[in-house]
């Protein structure tokens, strides 16, 4: 797996590559053949969204490619050995966020010949000029030929993105024009694009459908980094969920009618987030074990709350996968793309953002106020407690909600609030974890000593931040005075 950071240009068919050794040291070109198959659904689902899967023979890294946009001119690049052509059943799996369970068939073959240049540095490939002669044709019934000569510069591990925008800059003086075609694939094909609903200049609508598309943007894109479990995508998906959520709450007087989106956004986000509570619950537990004293650490504790707690993290992301690859799931995507596309506008949609939005945004902090005021109202102490956890949800929205706006200001204090009550809440739900544990390590005839401490300690941190609260209360409620 690597990421592919690259720049491409149409040329014409008698352009004539300009000289860079002013650069760098050049070698090449280099002469080679690369014949690639690729597959995608019969409607291009996923050349709609930038992904190319394909077979490629010829050339140093003949195999299965999968690219997967990461912004603009970045791609994440996942490659398997050359096998039959089949789709490899895991390169398959991580595109079903996009195939959403339909068939995937050969659609398109490219052969190119290629002529490729280096840019060296003291023995370092800085970056590869791509001087590609394409023929495409695309597959079916009536196959269609189309030929095209385009250069793509690419950033390689020794080079830096400083030196890549040198090559560009060289590249359009001599005549190459930056490619609007994400891959080779989308100039063969030309894939119906997303679509985004038109909006009025300026307006509500305008401003709360943008953020809706890029967060809609930012769960797909997720979606195959979760299902390789890589680091830190389960919280990533999970926070695109409740932005999603938490603004079409917000943002119900512009866009309406959406209440099943929430529910299954909902469940989406319960689901990935058994998953990252377990993982961030084992950090904890390793960096206080690692705090200890050695003589402290008394029996197997690190086994239990290392191993226990990941071989159940396993199990939550098996859970996800499932929950990933079922009909709810792609409907819940159908129905995103739709909202983006073509939502039900609210009696809001139409009117001047800097007016109406300033207004939501205080409302939802207004929920907030009167969150907290119905908790402290409260005399039993378990009770309070338990109402000021909707304190938290409610300051969570409100951070959202800001941040959807652009409203720093506001959001740094709800925050605040959010991660206040979060630390409360974390401890307490530590503690009661490692009473499950020492329990199960009890029965089983262990020491306990180590759980003791660490409930001591979780005690701790979560009386401070109880005790703190009232100070961070006061400070952001004066914070917010200013804004709104």
């Amino acid at each position: 797996m690597g990421i592919e950071i690259e720049d491409k240009f149409d040329v014409s068919p008698d352009y004539e590559l300009p000289d860079l050794s002013a650069l760098a040291e050049v070698t090449g070109p280099e002469s080679r053949h690369l014949v690639a198959l690729y597959y995608d659904t019969p409607d291009l689902r996923l050349a709609a969204r930038g992904v190319t899967l394909r077979r490629r023979r010829g050339g140093a890294d003949a195999g299965w490619h999968l690219k997967l946009p990461q912004a603009k001119g970045v791609r994440q690049e996942i490659t398997r050995p050359l096998s039959r052509k089949t789709v490899p059943a895991e390169l398959a799996e991580l595109v079903r966020g996009y195939t959403r369970g339909a068939e995937l068939v050969p659609v398109a073959e490219l052969d190119t010949r290629r002529n490729v240049t280096v840019l060296h540095e003291d023995g370092a490939a800085l970056v590869e000029i791509a001087d590609d002669r394409v023929k495409g044709t695309v597959l079916g019934d009536e196959p269609k030929v189309v030929r095209w000569r385009e250069v793509e510069a690419e950033l390689l591990a020794g080079g830096t993105k400083k030196l890549l925008a040198k090559v560009g800059k060289r590249l359009r003086k001599s005549g190459a024009t930056p490619s609007q075609a994400g891959s080779k694939l989308a100039k063969l094909l030309e894939p119906v694009p997303i679509t985004t609903a038109a909006t009025k200049p300026g307006s509500a609508g305008e401003v709360v459908l943008a953020y809706l598309r890029d967060q809609v943007q930012a769960l797909l894109a997720q979606d195959p980094r979760v299902r390789r479990a890589e680091e830190d995508a389960v919280h990533q998906m999970r926070v695109a969920a409740r932005r999603l959520r938490s603004a079409l709450k917000a943002f119900r007087t512009v866009v309406t009618g959406t209440r099943a989106i929430q529910d299954e956004l909902r469940r989406i986000g319960d689901v990935l987030g058994e998953a990252r509570d377990l993982e961030v619950i084992r950090a904890r537990f390793t960096k206080e074990l690692d705090g200890l004293a050695p003589e402290l650490v008394v029996g197997p504790v690190r086994t239990r709350l290392g191993d226990d707690l990941r071989e159940r993290e396993r199990q939550a992301y098996g859970r996800i996968r499932e929950t990933l690859s079922d009909e709810r799931y792609y409907r819940l995507l159908d129905d995103l793309d739709a909202l983006v596309a073509a939502p039900e506008w609210g009696e809001a949609a139409d009117r001047p953002a800097q007016r109406e939005l300033p207004e939501i945004a205080a409302a939802t902090w207004a929920r907030v106020t009167r969150a907290y005021d119905r908790a402290q109202a409260i005399d039993d102490p378990a009770r309070r407690e338990v109402a000021m956890h909707d304190v938290r949800k409610a300051a969570k929205r409100a951070r959202y909600t800001a941040e959807a706006l652009g409203l720093g200001k506001l959001a740094g204090p709800a925050e605040d609030v959010q991660e206040a009550l979060g630390a409360y809440q974390d401890g307490v739900v530590a503690q009661g974890l490692l009473a499950e544990e020492a329990a199960r390590a009890r029965e089983a005839g262990a020491d306990t000593f180590t759980y003791g401490l660490l409930i001591g300690i979780e005690r701790g941190a979560a009386e401070r931040a109880h005790a703190g609260f009232p100070k961070v209360w006061k400070k952001t409620c004066k914070a917010v005075a200013k804004v709104l």
